[in-house]
């Protein structure tokens, strides 16, 4: 189970990031765009770390605070999960 969630959330993240690049590259060319909706569906369904890395990579929709925080968000979940589904504890406590 952990290892198909594992390559369903990296084919997600590669299909995310390859579509900011599209995006950026028919942005630039002033030809038909990638629907915003699409890519928030892909970070949504599992590819955030693709989609925040292809974010910053092209620097494409960095200057749209909902994208800056809400990819950050998506992608910070995505390696949580795998992490706990992985079996990495997390401390309860910071002790000084």
């Amino acid at each position: 189970m952990a290892q198909t969630l594992l390559i369903y959330m990296v084919i997600l993240s590669l299909w995310a990031f390859g579509a900011m690049g599209y995006d950026k590259r028919q942005a630039k060319r002033k030809k038909q765009r990638v629907p915003e909706r699409n890519l928030w569906l892909l970070a949504l369904l599992g590819g955030g770390v693709g989609a925040y890395v292809g974010m910053q990579f092209f620097h494409h929709k960095t200057r749209k605070t909902n994208f800056r925080i809400g990819f950050l968000l998506l992608m910070m979940i995505d390696i949580v999960l795998l992490l706990a589904i992985y079996g990495v504890k997390f401390p309860t406590t910071v002790t000084f």
